[in-house]
């Protein structure tokens, strides 16, 4: 029996040769000039300013977090949104960083943050920061969640960790916000092996988040910023090797993740397009069972993994994994009933939370699926709902 994975790495054997090739010029592998490609690729793919490469999705929302903090935006104590249908690092880093989370309940529809409870939020709550957090490629209300933000000067984040190449309105997600984060981890849209990205259109964000990657010094920055930058702390070039202007990380990639990812970003429009078909595939297939709509007409959804929600889910994950196919809890559910988040704050329940947390799943999409998989697995759906 053939097994129909969730994933597939997008690192294939030409990727693979091409490294080798590479690594036999005796190249610098820790972070230089093939980073600086990256970036300056991806960026230009995605349609923003500014870009940084970092060691995971999860290190870009701490440090998009972080920059918030160190420009004064955020302070301890200070509420910053969540979703509840999110990961577990949208939410640990608010924590970790002596934050508050509100957590707000999810769109049946897009999977994304349910703007009437985001909005009671807002009324209610006054937060400083929303992280935004676009569910499998699905699409949220770009349009209402930012007109929500600008109307009660929350600051907005994405998360698009899941959704690369998701359009809103012909704009590529992660275009929104004062910040993005993307994740090349095994099995997203595009793999540096472990990574992450964030992007800016700000230059004074883009500095911040270039010294938070590196220690809090200076090095990465362009020639103008270094200098206003020792002049300001009368630092001469030889001790301004080792001056820390603010209290960094150690998040850097290597030039051999970004050497992958500068051949990935080759691939991501036909990546792109595979996960948008597959996505319809399913929907064809699967017809009214299917239990989230199509995407709408200012929509594109370059779907990661298809959600699906049934009133039969443990019996459908037993059938499905018996035949061989690949399934998950739909992300985790609720992140208000996240044992590390309970501890601190109790349970908490929302509605519609509740309903992903009980009842969805979400099956296998890559490139490299097959229409005769899609139907295997939909066959299996109309078995056991019918």
């Amino acid at each position: 029996m053939n097994k129909i994975e969730l994933v597939k790495e997008t690192i294939d054997n030409k990727d693979i040769d091409r490294l080798v090739e590479w690594l036999k010029t005796y190249p610098r592998l820790t972070k230089s000039k093939v980073t600086i490609e990256f970036e300056e690729l991806f960026a230009k793919w995605l349609g923003c300013d500014y870009c940084v490469f970092v060691n995971s999705g999860s290190s870009a929302n701490l440090i998009m977090l972080y920059v918030l903090v160190q420009k004064g935006l955020l302070d301890i104590g200070d509420k910053v949104v969540v979703p509840s249908l999110s990961w577990a690092t949208d939410l640990s880093p608010v924590m970790q960083l002596g934050l508050e989370p509100v957590l707000c309940d999810v769109d049946l529809e897009n999977l994304s943050v349910d703007v009437e409870h985001l909005e009671n939020i807002f009324k209610e709550e006054s937060p400083k920061a929303l992280i935004l957090v676009s569910v499998l490629g699905l699409v949220p209300d770009m349009g209402k969640i930012v007109s929500l933000c600008d109307k009660y000067g929350v600051t907005l984040l994405e998360d698009v960790c899941e959704s690369l190449g998701s359009k809103f309105n012909g704009e590529n997600l992660g275009n929104f916000g004062l910040m993005s984060s993307f994740s090349t981890y095994f099995g997203h849209h595009m793999s540096t092996i472990e990574g992450g990205l964030i992007c800016t259109n700000e230059k004074d964000v883009y500095d911040l988040m270039l010294m938070l990657r590196s220690h809090g010094w200076d090095r990465d920055l362009c020639e103008d910023s270094t200098k206003k930058l020792r002049t300001k702390w009368d630092v001469s070039d030889f001790n301004g090797l080792y001056t820390f202007y603010v209290p960094g990380f150690n998040m850097r990639a290597t030039d051999l993740q970004a050497y992958i990812g500068v051949g990935q970003v080759g691939k991501l429009d036909d990546t792109v397009t595979s996960r948008n078909k597959n996505y319809g595939i399913y929907h064809e297939l699967l017809g009214d069972l299917s239990f989230f709509p199509k995407q709408k007409d200012n929509c594109f959804v370059s779907n990661f993994a298809f959600p699906y929600v049934s009133d039969n889910r443990d019996a459908l994950v037993e059938e499905l994994s018996n035949n061989g196919v690949e399934v998950r809890p739909l992300i985790c559910g609720s992140m208000g009933k996240q044992p590390f988040y309970v501890k601190k704050y109790g349970v908490k329940e929302l509605p519609n939370s509740k309903i992903i947390d009980n009842k969805a799943l979400y099956l296998p999409n890559h490139p490299n699926l097959t229409y005769s998989d899609i139907k295997f697995v939909c066959d299996i759906i109309k078995r056991i709902d019918k």
